[in-house]
């Protein structure tokens, strides 16, 4: 006799906590071509239950589904304690985020009466033959008590995978989530650019390629990026660099290396670390130069931006970095940095320096976080990325080439972000953001920063998530490191989702155009805002439904005949 596990088909907007069960039943969906969907199952039963195993069986699905345990990691800072009511919890605690890939040997466990889920992947190919598909994930195993008796269990939970007539385009906006070398280095106790550290950034670089990050922070010298000051980070610096009297002469063997396997990966944009030093550009970035035979560092705390000295090495640097990278990418598609987040006590340096650093860069785009349209109109920034919660100024004066960006203190206002606490639309509702203002990048500082606050100490983000009480949970890191590589979160997976559905509606707009697109998006709620958006789970999930029903309704149109698909088109 077998007993039954308790099991339910969840979207992947639900974040499964042991005491609480999933709120609303996702039993069916679809979606595009060239599109990585997901959905979960949770479980649970009423006794322990320890050799659980994992299986999926989809059939003619034209897609290999993966399976990933959702993992409860600790959160003692889920939020500064000043956040709006959108949230799922405020209290510190065990949240569902790692993602743990499974194979049919894993083994599972089922706690008494405490719900876990499974997170299933699944990604259509792309010119996958369109047609409606189940997938069974089923959980059965022998519960081989101490305590002398033994159980047969057994689930199985059916999700039906529409899979359309079309093709999801490929994202056409620089997305870049900080990109930090270092940690990796330090996480893994690998020297710097040894071969066992090159292995690892490329497991990482493709990792964040694969979820939608098609921008990479190239470390040209160590980014000066949440560094306490007088303090510096592990040295990571992709460019050899000799003085010779008043002439630098410049090794790119590394940075060629790095630009190769950045390519292979899938990357198309790079982003260079910043020139100054955070909050002002009040010094230089740490930088090794070999003189006389010894290497020495000639740049960093010690030097102030306004150096004759550093300018002098910016004018040689500079346009040498330019020409190695336009031999494999095209100017558009190279960003540099002047200072990160300044503020408008700084604005006639920052004024200053970027019009010093624009006549070196030969086109090249020039980017920076920052929150102060005046600021902005000072310089000679080609796109501003402003803080989501200061981006309507930006909007309202009709700024082009306008980003955006969030970290730890978006948290109001009902601003999107990812921390812990918040629920997993108020993460995906970005990629409808970007979409309707037509923005064109996003930034985030923290794909995989593994340091306290300050980089003082390094951390296991398996243990502590808030970066040492500096950050709410979620801020700091997109993925966790795992022994042979990246494990990801349900953070990175929704975030994905979010630019599918900025593609999805690009796609739909070259069909019936933006208006009608944004009728669509929209149907019977007021306009969408970065402040004012429907907080139902369902609503979203219906948004992107909506858009795809009339993507193949268009798609059946122009081959001028109804499909076995949608008959009732």
């Amino acid at each position: 006799m077998a007993f039954e596990l308790e099991m339910n088909a969840v979207s992947s907007l639900e974040k499964v906590f042991p005491d609480s069960g999933p709120a609303d039943a996702f039993k069916s969906s679809s979606a595009l071509q060239g599109e990585t969907f997901s959905f979960q199952i949770a479980y649970r039963a009423p006794s322990l239950v320890k050799r659980l195993h994992a299986h999926v069986k989809a059939g003619k699905l034209p897609a290999e589904p993966s399976l990933f345990r959702v993992g409860l990691v600790p959160s003692e800072l889920p939020g500064y304690g000043d956040e709006d009511d959108f949230v799922l919890k405020t209290t510190p605690g065990l949240y569902p985020d790692p993602l743990f890939p499974l194979t049919d040997t894993d083994e599972l466990y089922a706690y008494p009466d405490q719900w876990r889920a499974l997170f299933c992947e699944v990604y259509v190919l792309e010119g996958a033959e369109p047609g409606i598909y189940p997938i069974y994930i089923c959980l059965s195993g022998r519960d081989d008590s101490t305590f002398g008796y033994q159980k047969e269990w057994h689930g199985e939970v059916c999700f039906t995978l529409t899979v359309l007539p079309a093709k999801l385009p490929k994202l056409d906006i620089p997305h870049t989530e900080w990109f930090f070398t270092d940690c990796i280095a330090t996480y893994y106790k690998m020297e710097v650019f040894s071969e066992a550290w090159w292995s690892m950034v490329g497991k990482y670089i493709e990792n964040a390629v694969s979820h939608g990050i098609n921008t990479i922070l190239t470390p040209l010298f160590t980014p000066p990026l949440e560094t306490a000051v007088g303090a510096e980070r592990e040295t990571v610096q992709l460019v050899s660099v000799t003085k010779t009297g008043s002439r630098y002469d410049f090794g790119f063997e590394k940075l060629e290396r790095w630009i190769k396997l950045c390519l292979e990966c899938g990357v198309e944009y790079f982003e260079m670390p910043h020139l100054f030093t955070q909050w002002g550009a009040e010094f230089t970035p740490k930088i090794l130069v070999e003189e006389n035979g010894q290497e020495k560092k000639l740049f960093g705390w010690h030097i102030r931006s306004d150096s004759g000295a550093y300018h002098a090495f910016l004018e040689q640097f500079l346009p040498a970095v330019v020409s190695l990278i336009n031999r494999y990418v095209e100017k558009d598609h190279v960003f540099f940095h002047i200072s990160d987040e300044p503020s408008e006590a700084h604005a006639p340096q920052y004024e200053d320096l970027s019009r010093f650093v624009a006549g070196l860069v030969d086109g090249c785009l020039m980017i920076d976080a920052m929150s102060s349209l005046e600021v902005y109109r000072k310089s000679y920034i080609s796109a501003p990325v402003a803080a989501i919660d200061e981006i309507a100024p930006f909007i309202d004066d009709g700024i082009e080439n306008l980003w955006a960006y969030y970290a730890c203190l978006q948290n109001k206002s009902y601003i999107t972000n990812r921390f812990f606490c918040f629920p997993s639309n108020r993460n995906r509702i970005l990629g409808i953001q970007l979409y309707k203002y037509k923005l064109c990048g996003f930034l985030q500082w923290g794909y995989n920063h593994w340091y306290s606050g300050l980089s003082v100490k390094e951390i296991d983000p398996f243990r502590t998530t808030d970066a040492d009480a500096c950050f709410p949970s979620g801020d700091a890191f997109l993925v966790y490191p795992g022994r042979e590589g990246p494990v990801n979160s349900l953070r990175i997976a929704v975030l994905r989702e979010a630019f599918q559905d900025m593609m999805a509606l690009r796609l739909l707009e070259t069909f019936v155009g933006r208006a009608k697109t944004i009728g669509v998006l929209e149907e019977g709620i007021p306009p969408i805002t970065f402040t004012d958006y429907p907080h139902e789970t369902k609503w979203l999930l219906d948004a992107r439904e909506r858009v795809n029903t009339v993507i193949a309704d268009q798609v059946c149109k122009r081959k001028k005949g109804r499909t076995i698909l949608y008959p009732f088109l």
